[in-house]
């Protein structure tokens, strides 16, 4: 009797750099001027565990599919950026959420900090 495959979760870390105003606030909020952000993303992918190699996926497989994207919005001015004409981290999450999951196997959560206390975590539509 073999023991079955587990299942697990992997993430990989990123960072982008990004500028950005959030029209749909009053002038008198803060985030509605002009300024910038160090973004913090992690991209989980689960799934089982390759007997083969003992993983779940190669972190570089990750990578070659989140780099390319992260190059459209990296040192960027975001409200200029298609489908990020209120570029909350939400709406940041969800459009990364767009581009990344068809392209990789097994995503299971987009989180993205926008500094040390604030962020949010993304699971699919």
């Amino acid at each position: 009797m073999t023991s079955p495959t587990p299942e697990m979760t992997i993430y990989h870390g990123f960072s982008f750099e990004s500028a950005r105003r959030l029209p749909r606030l009053p002038e008198s909020h803060i985030c509605s001027r002009l300024h910038g952000n160090t973004f913090l993303l992690r991209i989980a992918v689960t799934g089982p565990v390759r007997e083969s190699e003992g993983w779940v996926m190669d972190f570089s497989e990750v990578a070659a599919v989140v780099d390319p994207v992260l190059a459209q919005i990296d040192h960027q001015y975001l409200n200029e950026v298609e489908g990020l004409e209120n570029p909350t981290t939400e709406m940041i999450a969800i459009w990364l959420w767009e581009r990344i999951s068809t392209h990789l196997q097994g995503l299971s959560e987009i989180e993205i900090r926008e500094n040390a206390t604030t962020g949010c975590i993304y699971r699919g539509g």
